[in-house]
């Protein structure tokens, strides 16, 4: 009989404030603060300090991982949506108050790095590391086009709200103009001599910043002026070219004019350039522990500094005996109306150092990954407020004055300040404790609250004393630190090794524990409870009665339940076993080809298990030493590995990411648990082995938990060949490693969406509909045929499957249920003939008016995808021409004053929200009811 085994999924993941991948960004109230935190997505109360919604997309149902959050963006119209962008190139609308997806927009091949609204809130443009842009209907939840040009990574956007543009910036070191009207780049800006991480445009968008590695700002004025002639592509893709190899002049083309630059304090790349909500400040953050705050000038301060230059050049030159030149006359319009220009003779007299003044540098003690302005308003005497992700996965908040700013909130107790590299269970499994390199914290790993936070040394292993209310650990520095659970603190520390402790064992018996160290020793510890300095209680202290001297470090350390072997593995890549009691030899188990840096012993003892730095994981029998099976694990270093409570399973976690599940006694492979998005360090199964812990260099904490849904072997097997295989597929056609060659032509755009499992599915869901359709028809026509020839009346029996709809409503349900993001796609793959089909049926849909938008939308799509073939097919004439004679009457119907034609749909769904409602109402009256019923009986 085949076996089945209980799956263990992601129940839960803690322990991470914000990650570096992807920026912060404030609500517009100014009370919440919206941050990644690896794939989930967190919104803080900033006063309370606690995170108030975690959302976090869905597993891929091809290898179950979760995309990391990589670009936030919060809608400006909205006090609930944001943007955000993932590592697997899609971006997804949420409402974090609702705690839903609204929508999911697929179009990139590679992560997500930037995304924008613009400020109607109507459009949002996303720039990927697959080289391309998208800009987005963020209403209809369409994708418009997509922008091709640039030959790296897109690093930043920013909408130019007047002239209808965005504006793009990329790791080619070049800046672009794109224009809406033209689908096309207007303008391309060279001159910057490294990448340009970032760029912003001033509140009523007269000047436009960029920010790269080089050790200046540069300021640039923008043209608003609006064309006067007629613009094509072909024309504007030639103006681009020329405009960048220099051959003209500055004209109507050059959206941007370079007025200066502005010298920097670090010299340290630029990550992150962005102007307050009011646009009296810039924020210019480099890739350090610094942030430079810009204070941007009025028109007056503008004049005043331009002439107070402008004399000291005229006293210098007189000095100097010599005169100044005169120049051209500079209007107004070339400065974009940033200053009035008029009592000036030339284009020297403004530089961009005129309109900024450096204001101070707020320096962090860690380095800034992302920040944030505050939108809302400032208090009396401040500045601004500003939110700061730090490396250390803390977040911080500074009130802004003219001369310094204060830190007021911090937010960093719901996690480590690094790497997690212990975790243990206490005995009931109600109390988790972890430590890092300067943090002790004990945790209800059910509810994946903090509940203690205790500084300590660099820890790398721990046990719990039993009772729970003390724990013990293992330092790098060779310490034994006793904390006090109860009272959160430090009680002592006993130098116990001249070397890192590398693992802690406890006895069975609960009298005390093992210690492995890096100075060879293997030493035995007791629990006893000492009075010191006169206190009236006794405090806990531990006492070494034994040692064991080795003849190579010892990395991992291990007692079998029976209090009978201690199992120790050493430097020298062997494990040797010894009998408690006596301490003599017993067995050495050889045979890995690197040192082994974990290992356990079931709970029989029949078993032991070890993980090495060669990748393998070996099944040693511990009556004779032999090696039952050596099996190729993991990709990279076994760090931890674990047997459940009572059973030959195994967990094994390394440094490729990957926690696994094994049989020890069948040599298979359960499961691949993926979720950690960097090492593992550690794990801790429960003593009932209903879920275990796992820590990583992420940062985060994860509980996986059984589950009552049953798996085969050989499905699992087969699971992880197709996606093995998906995943080349991917690999293939994802075009993220092109040469010169493979390159869009300069300044080109495309269709905005990508083909998806969804759209795939989209498409097969109308073909089907389609086919249902035709089938009904044809059994409709016969019904009609048999019941002239028979005479008499005879019943319709209508296919049940089409939900009582007709074949044409049928249809359109099914094209409606299609999400408006996956629309073309699935359009896209329809065959020709099935394209036909669908034309033929808005001759239907138009008439009625049902869902005319969508319909129209539907036309539209067909007739541009298939142009060629319609207009050489001589069966599609006819319904060309009808749909000509009656869409046009169609849209002018609904258009017309008056018209319910866009509303044909609402009352029916109102009748359905009444009803629903009602129907809510009145079962929670009868509940009522009842209650009170049984309260007057048990009276």
């Amino acid at each position: 009989m085949v076996k089945a085994y209980l799956r263990y999924d992601q129940a839960d993941a803690f322990g991470v404030v914000v990650s570096s991948d992807a920026n912060i960004c404030y609500d517009n109230s100014g009370k919440l603060l919206v941050a990644g935190a690896l794939e989930q997505l967190k919104v803080w109360n900033v006063k309370q300090g606690r995170a108030v919604h975690a959302l976090a997309p869905l597993p891929s149902a091809a290898s179950g991982s979760r995309a990391v959050v990589t670009a936030i963006a919060c809608m400006p119209n909205s006090s609930s949506l944001v943007a955000v962008g993932y590592s697997d190139g899609s971006i997804k609308v949420w409402d974090f108050v609702e705690g839903s997806c609204e929508t999911t927009l697929n179009g990139h091949k590679g992560a997500v790095t930037t995304v924008r609204y613009n400020r109607a809130s109507s459009l949002l443009a996303s720039g990927s590391k697959d080289t391309d842009i998208i800009v987005w209907d963020a209403v209809g939840e369409v994708g418009l086009f997509r922008f091709r040009g640039h030959r790296d990574q897109v690093t930043d956007l920013v909408f130019l709200e007047r002239g209808h543009r965005l504006i793009s910036c990329s790791k080619d070191t070049f800046v672009k103009v794109w224009d809406f009207d033209t689908q096309s780049c207007i303008q391309t800006v060279v001159g910057h001599r490294s990448e340009v991480w970032s760029i912003d445009v001033g509140l009523n968008e007269t000047c436009f910043v960029t920010g790269s590695a080089d050790l200046e700002l540069r300021v640039y004025t923008i043209n608003n002026q609006q064309y006067q002639e007629e613009v094509t592509i072909e024309s504007a893709r030639a103006h681009s070219r020329k405009l960048e190899c220099g051959s003209l002049p500055q004209n109507k083309w050059e959206v941007l004019r370079h007025l200066g630059d502005i010298k920097r304090q670090s010299s340290e790349r630029i990550v992150t350039l962005r102007f307050n909500g009011s646009g009296t400040l810039l924020g210019c953050q480099v890739a350090g522990k610094a942030l430079e705050l810009y204070a941007v000038l009025d028109r007056s301060d503008v004049l005043r500094r331009a002439k107070r230059r402008k004399s000291r050049k005229k006293e210098k030159a007189l000095k100097s005996g010599r005169k100044e030149s005169d120049g051209n006359e500079v209007s107004q319009a070339d400065f974009g109306g940033i200053a009035e220009v008029s009592q000036f003779d030339t284009a020297d007299d403004f530089v961009a150092t005129d309109h900024f003044q450096l204001l101070q540098i707020l320096r962090a003690k860690h380095k800034i990954r992302s920040f944030s302005f505050s939108p809302g308003h400032s208090k009396k005497g401040l500045l601004s407020s500003i939110a700061l992700a730090l490396h250390n996965n803390s977040l911080e908040v500074y009130d802004v004055q003219k001369e310094n700013a204060a830190r007021v909130y911090t937010i960093d107790l719901a996690g480590h300040r690094s790497d997690v590299r212990a975790a243990v269970l206490s005995s009931d499994s109600t109390i988790l404790m972890t430590t890092s390199h300067n943090s002790v914290k004990i945790w209800n790993p059910r509810t994946c609250s903090c509940l203690r936070t205790m500084e300590s040394g660099y820890g790398l292993c721990g046990v719990l004393v039993p009772g729970d209310r003390h724990s013990v650990v293992g330092t790098k520095g060779g310490s034994l630190e006793i904390f006090s659970i109860t009272a959160g603190e430090q009680l002592k520390t006993v130098e116990a090794h001249s070397g890192a402790i590398w693992s802690l064992a406890a006895l069975p018996d609960g009298s005390g524990f093992v210690s492995g160290s890096a100075d060879h020793d293997v030493k035995f510890w007791e629990y006893e409870l000492v009075q010191e300095n006169d206190n009236a209680t006794k405090q806990l202290n531990v006492r070494n009665t034994r040692t064991l001297r080795m003849a190579e470090d010892v990395l991992s350390v291990r007692i079998s339940l029976d209090f009978k072997y201690l199992a120790i593995a050493l430097l020298d890549s062997t494990i040797k076993v010894f009998f408690v009691d006596s301490l003599k030899f017993f067995l050495s188990l050889y045979g890995h080809k690197l040192p082994v840096l974990c290992m356990d012993i079931s709970s029989d003892g029949a078993l032991l298990v070890s993980g090495s730095a060669d990748k393998n994981i070996k099944i040693w029998g511990m009556d004779f030493g032999d090696c039952h099976k050596s099996i190729f694990a993991h990709n990279d270093s076994v760090m931890a590995i674990q047997f459940v409570h009572n059973t030959h399973y195994v967990f094994s976690a390394g440094k490729d990411r990957l926690i696994k599940y094994w049989d020890a006694d069948k040599f298979e492979l359960l499961l691949t648990l993926e979720g950690h998005q960097a090492e593992v360090w550690c794990l801790a199964v429960s003593s009932l082995g209903d879920f275990l812990i796992s820590g990583s260099h992420d940062r985060s904490i994860r509980r996986w938990e059984r589950t009552d849904e049953p798996f085969f072997i050989e499905e699992e097997r087969e699971k992880r060949l197709e996606t093995l295989f998906e995943a080349g597929l991917d690999d293939a056609h994802s075009g993220m490693h092109m040469s010169k060659e493979d390159f869009p032509e300069e300044g080109t755009f495309g269709v905005a969406g990508k083909k998806t499992q969804e759209s795939i599915t989209a498409a097969d869901s109308i073909i089907e509909a389609l086919d249902m359709a035709e089938a009904e028809k044809n059994r409709l026509a016969m019904h009609k045929v048999e019941r002239t020839d028979a005479g008499k009346t005879l019943v319709f029996q209508p296919n049940a499957l089409l939900l009582g709809l007709s074949p044409s409503a049928y249809v359109l349900h099914a094209v409606s249920s299609v999400r408006p993001s996956e629309l073309e796609q699935a359009l896209l793959m329809l065959p020709f003939t099935d394209a036909l089909k669908l034309l033929e049926y808005h001759l239907e849909w138009i008439p009625q008016g049902n869902q005319v938008e969508l319909v129209c939308r539907v036309v539209s799509l067909l007739l541009r995808i298939h142009h060629q073939q319609l207009i050489t097919t001589v069966s599609a004439r006819p319904v060309l021409t009808l749909l000509q004679g009656i869409l046009h009457k169609g849209v002018q119907t609904i258009l017309l004053p008056g018209s319910d034609a866009l509303f044909k749909d609402a009352g029916k769904k109102l009748l359905e929200i009444r009803e629903k409602h009602l129907g809510e109402k009145n079962k929670i009256t009868a509940t009522q009811r009842k209650q009170k019923r049984q309260k007057q009986s048990a009276a």
